[in-house]
């Protein structure tokens, strides 16, 4: 498939990317180079192999789900501008 001025044009316009008239033929050869590396890569004997979303395996390392109260309610509040009986105290934003 090649790709031409005309066509790197309207992909342009539906991306709402401005590109000027002068870039449109380089931006196609661009393009046209990229799809050739692609097809290269289509012709590689991949048959048997995995695979590879990570070139390390490593296991995943979970901690237990342990509901706690955080007790860091003092830390937590001391950045507050106001707090009172361990909550926010906000300003009423509903009339």
């Amino acid at each position: 498939m090649a790709v031409d001025s005309a066509t790197v044009k309207k992909a342009a316009h539906l991306a709402r990317i401005a590109l000027p008239e002068e870039r449109l033929e380089p931006m196609a050869q661009e393009l046209n180079g990229i799809l050739a590396w692609i097809e290269q890569l289509n012709e590689v004997d991949v048959e048997g192999v995995e695979p590879m979303t990570s070139n390390v395996e490593q296991p995943l390392r979970l901690r237990d789900d342990v509901v706690t109260d955080g007790a860091k309610v003092e830390a937590v509040l001391s950045n507050a501008p106001k707090a009172a009986d361990g909550f926010f105290v906000v300003p009423k934003v509903v009339e």
